[in-house]
C-alpha cells in the first residue's frame, strides 16, 4: 500500500516537473516574427507613403472593355489599382495604375526613356510588360498573361486609359 502511494506521488511529481520545464522553455522566433519586428521598428519606412492616392480614385481612368475584351476589377488598395483583361473568359493581360510616391525607383526608370506612348515616357519591362509614367507620378502598366497579347496590343491598350485625366489627378 505504501509502495503504491509512493509510485503515485512520484508520478505526480515527475509530471509536475515535466510541465514546469516545458512551460519555461523559450521558442526560437519564426522568420515571420523577425520580419514583423523589423518592419514595425521605430523609423522603419512605411510600405505605402501617406500622401499616396487611394486606389479607388484610379478606377475611372481604366479603359472599358471592347471588341470581345472585358475589364474586370481585381485589386484595389492605397496607391494601387489593378484590373484583369479577359477575352473569351481567359485572362490575357493585367492592367494596373500605381502611385510612385511610395516607390521612387519605379519612376526613375522612365528618366532615360526614349520612347513615348500618347505623349508619356514609356518603357518595356521584360518581354511581357509595357508601362508609361503619367504626370511624373503615376505608372500605368500592362502585363501580358497570354502569348497572343503582344507588345503592340499592350501599347494600344495603354492609349485606351484616360491618361490625360490621370495626369490632372493630384
Amino acid at each position: 500500500m505504501i509502495f503504491q502511494n509512493g509510485r503515485r506521488i512520484f508520478a505526480a511529481l515527475l509530471l509536475s516537473m515535466l510541465l514546469l520545464v516545458t512551460s519555461c522553455a523559450t521558442q526560437a522566433p519564426s522568420r515571420y516574427d523577425q520580419a514583423q519586428k523589423e518592419s514595425t521598428q521605430r523609423n522603419a519606412p512605411p510600405a505605402v507613403a501617406k500622401q499616396a492616392e487611394q486606389g479607388s480614385s484610379f478606377n475611372k481612368f481604366f479603359p472599358k472593355g471592347s471588341s470581345g475584351f472585358q475589364t474586370v476589377p481585381a485589386q484595389e488598395k492605397k496607391g494601387f489599382a489593378e484590373y484583369k483583361l479577359k477575352k473569351g473568359g481567359k485572362d490575357v493581360a493585367v492592367l494596373s495604375i500605381s502611385d510612385t510616391t511610395s516607390t521612387p525607383t519605379a519612376a526613375a526608370k522612365f528618366k532615360s526613356s526614349t520612347k513615348t506612348i500618347a505623349g508619356y515616357p514609356a518603357v518595356n519591362q521584360g518581354n511581357n510588360g509595357t508601362a508609361v509614367l503619367v504626370g511624373d507620378r503615376y505608372q500605368v502598366k500592362i502585363q501580358s498573361r497570354d502569348a497572343s497579347f503582344t507588345q503592340s496590343d499592350r501599347e494600344a491598350w495603354l492609349q485606351k486609359f484616360n491618361l490625360n485625366g490621370l495626369s490632372r489627378l493630384k
